[in-house]
């Protein structure tokens, strides 16, 4: 009897120490299986949760299938990470139109633990399968893609290729190659791209049940030639102008050089006279020297980048002349004045540029009944000619020809220019005058002639009576803009430093100075 409560004693002790917290048995990994879902004819969805560890760490866990029951981690099987909690696996290369079985797993040291197993049979067709092969041999207008088709979807493939566009995710609704039918790799060439474009690009294949697309990889065709525009060119003098130009686009390269270059023929290039503006994209301005006077340059902006040099339009501009002859054979010399080219004298033609001759008219009386273009020498003396030149009534300057070709008399906005150039009404008068008391009358207040204008007091003659008036006194300037019966004119006195604008009937003889169209 002792005997008994003895071990009946040992039996409640080793029961409690087993008990006891914290004392725990060792085991495999408990695990369920997630349904399986997203089902095609090559792939599926599936998963599992470990919910308990077996109190040692769980090293891998994943899902095993196969085609045969109760399958194992010795057969097909994924690795879905380590530990406790859900994890999801995905399925490949499976056979269309196939019952499989899946099972989840986990791994410790104490063994592996399944869940419970699952069946689901593959769809029998699905779209193909396929990876995009990486863009080589890139030009400005060519590049080599292609693909690779693991899996045609259990249909046969019949049409693969690749499609490319400027826009992300382009289909075979875009640009596309045709490389053939089946399985396995493929080569495409890409043409007619433009050049420093981004384009996108995927490989596709086709089977009766859709289309399929690779990933999407992009790549940038090589760079082109600048793009660049040419700025009107001017001349600034007899032997210079200027221009300039705008690089809009440098092609995908820097701009390591741009400028304008010129030459007396279209078409220049750099090869010829050129500047050098700097470099990069923008505008830029250029100073063209080293021309001969009176002559027509073609001009055109440049631009170079690693492809080569690129130009604007070809534009022209004529330098100014030394001097300007009229249809008589009188010569005169000529002079800048800001953007304005002016003769330093006044006019003494005597026909009009299309060789019609001008009525010369003595008689006052005739003089002030005149409708049709005359002029006169002042005081009807022909020594006035070479200093003062003519006077011409108003009907002449209407004509348009007085002027020789390529000039005109100026318009009133055109001394306005000029005038306001100069400081505007005064001092612009001293700045045209010339100098000394040679032919203006003493004290000719305020000339400096720093504008080299030259400006005479010839006088005029009256339209109403015919009368000669104001030689050395004023200098009188017909305009070509007209004001209902009367004409604008500027007059310039020996007494102060202004310059005058008035009207007068068309009758009136003045002075003509012409400016260069």
């Amino acid at each position: 009897m002792k005997k008994i409560i003895l071990n009946h004693n040992f039996l409640i002790i080793l029961i409690s120490i087993l008990f006891l917290p914290g004392c725990h048995f060792k085991r495999e990994p408990s695990v369920k299986t997630s349904p399986v879902t997203e089902i095609g004819p090559n792939s599926a969805i599936t998963g599992g949760e470990v919910t308990s560890d077996g109190y040692v760490d769980v090293i891998v866990r994943g899902v095993c299938y196969g085609t045969k029951k109760s399958p194992g981690t010795n057969g097909d099987r994924t690795t879905d990470g380590y530990g406790e909690g859900p994890f999801t696996s995905t399925l490949t290369n499976l056979t269309p139109n196939t019952l499989y079985y899946v099972r989840a797993y986990a791994i410790n040291a104490e063994g592996t633990g399944y869940g419970e197993q699952l069946t689901f049979t593959t769809s029998k067709f699905g779209v193909p399968t396929l990876t995009t092969s990486a863009v080589t041999m890139i030009t400005q207008t060519t590049a080599v893609a292609g693909g690779t088709i693991t899996s045609d979807g259990g249909v046969e493939v019949t049409a693969r290729g690749v499609c490319w566009s400027t826009h992300t995710v382009p289909t075979i609704s875009d640009s596309k190659t045709s490389n053939g039918t089946g399985s396995g790799s493929f080569t495409s060439s890409i043409t007619g791209l433009t050049g420093n474009t981004t384009y996108y690009v995927r490989a596709y294949a086709t089977n009766s049940e859709g289309t399929a697309y690779g990933q999407e990889i992009s790549f940038k065709t090589s760079p082109v030639l600048p793009l660049v525009s040419t700025d009107a060119p001017s001349a600034t003098g007899t032997t210079t102008g200027k221009g300039g130009g705008n690089v809009t686009n440098d092609g995908g390269a820097a701009i390591t050089a741009r400028g304008v270059c010129w030459n007396t023929s279209p078409n220049p290039t750099v090869a010829n006279s050129k500047t050098t503006d700097g470099t990069g994209t923008g505008t830029f301005e250029s100073s063209i020297t080293g021309l001969l006077a009176n002559t027509t340059y073609h001009v055109r902006a440049y631009a170079t980048n690693s492809v080569g040099t690129s130009y604007g339009s070809d534009l022209v501009f004529t330098t100014d002349p030394v001097t300007v002859s009229d249809n008589d054979g009188n010569t005169y010399n000529v002079i800048r004045i800001d953007g304005q080219v002016w003769m330093k004298e006044n006019l003494r033609t005597t026909k009009l540029n299309d060789n019609t001759a001008i009525a010369n008219v003595a008689n006052a009386t005739t003089w002030s009944s005149l409708t049709t273009p005359a002029y006169v020498w002042y005081n009807n003396e022909v020594a006035n000619k070479s200093v003062y030149g003519a006077l011409y009534n108003w009907h002449a300057v209407s004509t348009g020809k007085l002027c020789p070709a390529g000039w005109h008399v100026p318009s009133d906005d055109e001394w306005y220019t000029l005038v306001n150039f100069l400081g505007g009404e005064s001092p612009a008068g001293g700045k045209l005058k010339e100098t000394g008391t040679t032919h203006w009358t003493s004290p000719n207040t305020g000339a400096t002639n720093e504008s080299n204008f030259t400006a005479l007091p010839g006088g005029w003659r009256r339209g109403d009576t015919g009368a000669y008036e104001s030689l050395t006194v004023y200098g009188y300037w017909w305009t070509s803009t007209e004001l209902t019966s009367s004409s604008w004119f500027r007059r310039i006195w020996y007494n102060d430093d202004k310059t005058y604008r008035n009207l007068a009937d068309s009758k009136y003889g003045m002075s003509v100075r012409c400016i260069k169209n």
